[in-house]
């Protein structure tokens, strides 16, 4: 317990010290509960002590809970949407033939009661007061006792009851891989309240936003389960089931029906757990003393599978360390969910019955999330890309190296989706909120793919050395803080000397595209004229490379004005010619090649392909 308490003063005292200025601040929780599981109906009630810390300056008379059982339900939000978008998650609207008409079931539409999902709150009390409660939907709104003043803290209880839906999507009870229990998002959680205020967003679809703390959760249930989770458990020994000595059995009392399991988890915004009582437990050690819990199904199909993926995930826990920042707490639980794959504190729920391919790359993705959701912790409700595109960038980039796969664009594939969304007419900008995209392909393109792109087109802006550099120095300075996307700006240009202000409005706040071509090559003389032409409205540098008949190569690099900077040449091995620069204004350039055009085979722009150039046949020029 000393070592848990340690690391939560540590964490505090990291955003003291790293807070970029005086006026940075952010709320802070601690939560202590105690739930009783009755597995057998599916249902569960708790306490919930929640000491509330208003470090704001601000006079609080409302708080608000997410309950977010309750979007399983007929009727609620995340089922009318289901109902309402074109391209609905296969999740929740199953699409089945009758005859020749295709006819569509919303599973969430057509839960009976004994299988939805719901979560009430009870004898809520501040400071053992009663508050005002009001339940709007997946919003629980507190109208308080008494004001939260500023830099002061104050209590609140309450009691919760809940039934476990039937797992649709992220949390819920057997689903179809066999698992009992995925109980994510699943107690009453306190939004989140910053500098633009409260974030109370309705559970419609997409993502979450927590406050940071210690928690404390002891879970009763029957003693035939395993479970595992956010936080460390306490009294391993007490438990069995692998937690301290793999393979010891361990005699209960006579008559133990039920079992009390405690976590503690410090500094993080959220508590997730699951439960079997088939799971195979294994532990190994990772980098820097680290525990990888691996908790999956005892079935005799996937178990070589996930024993394959465990030397893996401790290659890839090193990578991110070696290229983000090291991972801050002493365990990390990749558990079968039986739901595609989703980030949790300390943990991660995960389809287990795939390939091994399959599995680790879940796996890969939902670890990296780790970093850029629950340590960097962005508001992915309305920055859905910071999250989901960063942690898309460093996945591809440790997939590639580990699996020897050594591409020289290990991007290739995510520019191709980003094309295909640009073509299609139904782009939205990344300022959308995650729940407002038309189509669930655009919010997936824009915030996997696009997010991705950003930092690998960032890398071709300044080069490969300074992004390195940028994303280890973000998640230094930001790490247990919400990160907007002008810090992600901030961070590159103070590792590179640019000004990116353009870069981010452009690619983030709309979208412009950018297309640039070759529109024609040449002679003068003794030299060749080379003619290029800006058609989208987005700007950029250009590296423009030139195959020679003898087989030399040469390259030209093309400063864009506004980014006032020049980056080092991207080949050393090839000799470069920099250029006078590229100013907006003018949509038209020129230069000149000191040698004859019939000595030109080939004029590529951006032969790296990391450039998002829309249009890809106008950027060749070749001699046939």
């Amino acid at each position: 317990m000393r070592k848990i308490l340690f690391l939560a003063l540590l964490f505090s005292n990291a955003l003291l010290v790293t807070a970029q200025n005086a006026s940075y601040w952010q709320q802070a929780v601690d939560y202590k509960m105690e739930v009783i599981m009755d597995a057998e109906h599916f249902k569960y009630k708790g306490k919930q002590e929640l000491v509330y810390a208003n470090n704001s300056s601000d006079t609080l008379r409302k708080v608000y809970y997410h309950l977010y059982p309750n979007a399983f339900q007929p009727g609620s939000e995340m089922a009318e949407r289901a109902d309402n978008i074109k391209d609905a998650d296969a999740r929740m609207v199953r699409k089945t033939k009758v005859g020749d008409t295709e006819v569509k079931e919303n599973r969430i539409q057509n839960l009976k009661p004994n299988e939805i999902g719901y979560l009430k709150v009870s004898n809520f009390k501040q400071d053992g007061v009663v508050a005002g409660t009001k339940t709007i939907g997946t919003i629980l709104e507190v109208v308080l006792a008494k004001p939260i003043l500023p830099h002061s803290k104050t209590t609140f209880t309450l009691d919760f009851g809940g039934q476990v839906p039937l797992q649709i999507r992220r949390s819920g009870r057997n689903n179809a891989e066999g698992v009992a229990f995925s109980m994510s998002q699943w107690y009453p959680k306190i939004a989140e309240f910053d500098f633009e205020g409260w974030h109370a967003d309705p559970y419609i679809a997409r993502e979450f936003h927590g406050v940071w703390g210690n928690f404390d959760v002891k879970i009763t249930i029957d003693k035939d389960y395993v479970l595992g989770g956010s936080g460390y458990l306490q009294k391993p020994n007490k438990i069995g089931h692998g937690y301290q000595d793999a393979g010891v059995q361990v005699k209960y009392p006579k008559g133990t029906k039920k079992l009390t399991w405690h976590f503690v988890a410090p500094m993080v915004h959220d508590f997730t757990w699951a439960a079997d009582k088939e799971y195979l437990h294994d532990v190994v050690k990772g980098p820097n003393n680290v525990d990888l819990h691996f908790l999956y199904k005892n079935n005799p199909k996937i178990i070589d599978n996930w024993k394959k993926l465990q030397p893996l995930m401790v290659q890839v826990m090193d990578f991110y360390n070696k290229n983000i920042g090291k991972y801050p707490y002493k365990q990390y639980s990749f558990i079968q969910g039986g739901d595609g794959g989703m980030e949790y504190a300390m943990c991660t729920l995960i389809l287990g019955n795939g390939t091994l391919e399959g599995v680790f790359g879940t796996a890969t993705h939902e670890l990296g999330h780790s970093w850029f959701q629950h340590i960097l912790a962005s508001n992915e409700s309305k920055h859905p890309w910071m999250d989901e595109g960063f942690t898309t960038y460093v996945e591809d980039l440790a997939v590639n190296e580990i699996t020897g796969k050594k591409a020289v664009n290990p991007f290739e594939e995510n520019y191709k989706a980003y094309y295909s969304l640009v073509n299609s007419g139904k782009e939205q900008p990344q300022t959308t909120h995650a729940d407002r995209y038309d189509l669930n392909r655009s919010y997936s393109i824009s915030s996997y793919v696009k997010g991705s792109i950003f930092l690998s087109q960032l890398g071709y802006l300044i080069g490969q050395d300074k992004l390195a550099e940028t994303i280890k120095r973000y998640y230094q300075d930001f790490k247990f803080k919400h990160p907007t996307p002008n810090d992600i700006k901030r961070t590159a240009e103070r590792v590179s000397g640019a000004e990116l202000d353009w870069y981010l409005t452009d690619w983030t706040q709309t979208t412009n595209t950018i297309d640039y071509g070759i529109t024609a090559v040449s002679e003068n003389a003794e030299n060749t004229v080379v003619s290029l032409e800006r058609i989208g409205r987005m700007p950029m540098p250009i590296d423009l490379q030139v195959e020679y008949t003898d087989g030399t190569v040469e390259s030209f690099y093309i400063p864009l004005r506004m980014l006032f900077f020049e980056k080092a040449n991207p080949n050393p091995l090839i000799k470069r010619t920099v250029l006078n620069d590229w100013t907006w204004a003018n949509p038209k350039y020129e230069f000149t090649i000191e040698k004859p055009k019939s000595t030109i085979k080939k004029i590529t722009i951006d032969p790296s392909g990391l450039m998002a150039d829309v249009q890809l046949k106008n950027n060749t020029y070749e001699v046939k």
